[in-house]
């Protein structure tokens, strides 16, 4: 649904938690109780949405659009729920990070060629999603230990289920500490690569890794680029970070 042209994918999943409301209501289900599971449905197909935004309308397309249908005969506080669910999702501080969008699967395949790492190599991937970032690291590192921090609670608990092998946390990826990484994998966005510099540049190790899915550190000299089958370009550099200009 993340492919289709906007608004395709919120016309769908709204059309989508209608008929959940819609079939659970003609079930017996209370009324409140139906809207409360209609908009989770949306809520969950939210993380297709590109940007924070289009997720925002996503999620909260159904109840509104109840509201102006007339609304239901259900206790006020029915209505904050919707918005308990999108920020539980979703917390604020995290919404100037990238979207959830996954890595393609087998999209690092080709790193340990030119970013070999040890057996028990710490490897970070900083805002896990639903953990198709660790799976791609691992089909590359098998005998690496894989981290993962993600800040959204549900999020951190499905890549968690997705991914036994990882320690996931929850957390802020711009707090947490590098020093002890081999390697740190991210697939952000371009607002979020400076950040990302700077972090690198204070805290990896002489040696290690800042690999990037996509998006390039401008400000950096790469050490090696490699192509993923999906035609995206992968990033990588090593410590110490050199700049494009001495």
């Amino acid at each position: 649904m993340a492919r289709l042209p906007w608004p395709l994918p919120a016309l769908l999943t709204w059309a989508f938690a209608w008929g959940v409301y819609r079939l659970l209501s003609s079930a017996g289900m209370a009324t409140w109780l139906a809207l409360v599971l209609a908009t989770a449905a949306g809520v969950l197909a939210s993380v297709l949405g590109q940007t924070a935004w289009r997720r925002a309308l996503i999620a909260l397309g159904f109840p509104v659009s109840v509201l102006l249908a007339g609304g239901a005969d259900v206790a006020p506080w029915v209505w904050l729920l919707p918005l308990a669910l999108l920020l539980l999702v979703y917390p604020l501080n995290a919404w100037r990070d990238a979207p959830l969008f996954p890595t393609p699967s087998h999209a690092l395949d080709e790193l340990p060629g030119l970013a070999p790492l040890p057996a028990g190599a710490l490897v970070l991937d900083g805002g896990c999603g639903l953990g198709d970032g660790l799976i791609a690291l691992r089909s590359a590192y098998p005998a690496a230990r894989l981290h993962g921090v993600e800040w959204s609670w549900p999020l951190r608990a499905l890549c968690a289920l997705r991914c036994p092998w990882a320690r996931v946390r929850q957390g802020d990826l711009w707090r947490s500490d590098w020093r002890p990484c081999a390697m740190v994998y991210l697939f952000q966005r371009p607002e979020s690569m400076g950040r990302a510099v700077a972090k690198a540049r204070a805290e990896l190790a002489p040696g290690a890794w800042l690999v990037s899915l996509e998006f390039e550190a401008g400000e950096l000299r790469p050490t090696a680029r490699l192509q993923a089958p999906d035609g995206r370009p992968v990033w990588l550099y090593q410590a110490p970070l050199e700049p494009w200009q001495a």
